[in-house]
């Protein structure tokens, strides 16, 4: 029972600074990862919020990746798509009062963090092992169907999402490609980080019991 507290630890935790490290590259003014640009491109073209479009567009994931798979949407994957957008929408309104880079080299701190703390939530949202982010669902229902391997198919999905957001008049941008090349490094670092705190957590919890 404690394991499942654990893991729903990681979950919520994992979304919130998550939603964190989104809202400061959003605010940082120098480009998002090709999903959130999206995002922005929507709310700035049709208007909401772009939490709300974060659920809209994560629900549409969903209903596809189901569809292409012959099954039910996955609801926990619903869960994670309304708080996710709704963690959006709260750092966003709550920082951007504050945080407001008016030169390259705050925007280029301000963008840094929020890539690196999106990468830090990213891993302990791994970790839970719970429900997965329609973006890799979709990832992996495109590499089922066609047989290309992951980093294909999740190049070929940034690149449709790249050019959705670039119609919509989105946050691309020098961060947007940066994002793309190096935020798997920080999740490959991070996540080796957070499996050896997991195993400490496992190994205290064992010796418990065993006392």
């Amino acid at each position: 029972m404690k394991r499942i507290y654990q893991r729903a630890g990681y979950y919520f935790s994992g979304l919130l600074i998550l939603t964190l490290g989104i809202s400061l590259t959003v605010l940082g003014g120098l480009g998002t990862s090709p999903f959130d640009a999206l995002l922005v491109g929507l709310y700035r073209t049709v208007g909401l919020t772009i939490g709300s479009w974060e659920i809209v567009v994560g629900i549409s994931m969903i209903i596809f990746n189901a569809v292409a798979e012959k099954r039910r949407p996955e609801m926990l994957a619903i869960v994670t798509s309304l708080i996710t957008g709704a963690g959006i929408d709260f750092w966003v309104f709550t920082l951007e009062g504050i945080v407001t880079p008016e030169s390259v080299w705050l925007q280029s701190i301000v963008f840094f963090l929020g890539m690196v703390i999106s990468a830090l939530g990213i891993s302990i949202n791994l970790q839970a092992d719970f429900a997965p982010i329609p973006f890799d669902r979709m990832m992996l229902v495109i590499h089922n169907l066609t047989g290309w391997n992951v980093t294909i198919s999740r190049a070929a999905i940034s690149v449709v999402l790249v050019l959705f957001a670039l119609y919509f008049n989105g946050a691309v941008g020098m961060g947007t490609i940066i994002i793309m090349l190096f935020s798997g490094v920080f999740i490959q670092y991070f996540m080796g980080w957070i499996q050896r705190f997991d195993r400490t957590l496992l190994s205290e919890d064992q010796r418990k019991i065993q006392y």
